[in-house]
């Protein structure tokens, strides 16, 4: 997991006419992409960035002149290099860590991948997306998930759907 690029923000479409474009954030906020300058392995180059008071953020690229421009943008997912960002204290992870993750159960039956990680303000939600194309979501506590390490994450039986 170390080498892979951590995503903080994707783009979600253009703001106005002057190539300024509108943010979803995976972070902190906005200001957890204030100390990054450049995305995608330098691709994008942050000029300008502010909050949309809705919580997500307006961004403007140097590479990024017009609304035409903006809008090819959108679903781009902003990713900067693991090493620029701080050192994690002991259980903490970034979400970027999870998803694509194989899930099997505690007795190594598998389940599918980790698809997308959410927070709706209670607790952190993993969606898992099973081989058949059917997904559900748990919990990201330690009843639902004693556990994952590089290569899958580990799900109670009991929250499998």
């Amino acid at each position: 997991m170390s080498d892979k690029p951590v995503t903080l923000a994707a783009v979600t479409g253009a703001h106005g006419v002057a190539g300024e474009v509108r943010l979803k954030l995976f972070g902190e906020g906005v200001d957890a992409l204030k100390p990054h300058k450049r995305f995608n392995e330098g691709a994008l180059t942050l000029v300008k960035i502010r909050s949309d008071n809705k919580g997500g953020a307006i961004a403007r690229f140097a590479e990024v002149m017009d609304r035409t421009s903006a809008e090819q943008l959108r679903g781009t997912a902003l990713s900067v290099s693991r090493e620029v960002l701080p050192d994690l204290e002991k259980d903490e992870f970034y979400f970027s860590d999870l998803i694509d993750l194989a899930v099997v159960t505690e007795a190594g039956e598998p389940l599918g991948r980790v698809c997308a990680v959410e927070n709706y303000g209670a607790t952190d939600i993993i969606e898992i997306e099973k081989a058949d194309g059917a997904k559900f979501m748990v919990p990201l506590t330690k009843q639902a998930v004693p556990g994952w390490d590089d290569a899958r994450l580990t799900l109670n039986a009991d929250f499998v759907d």
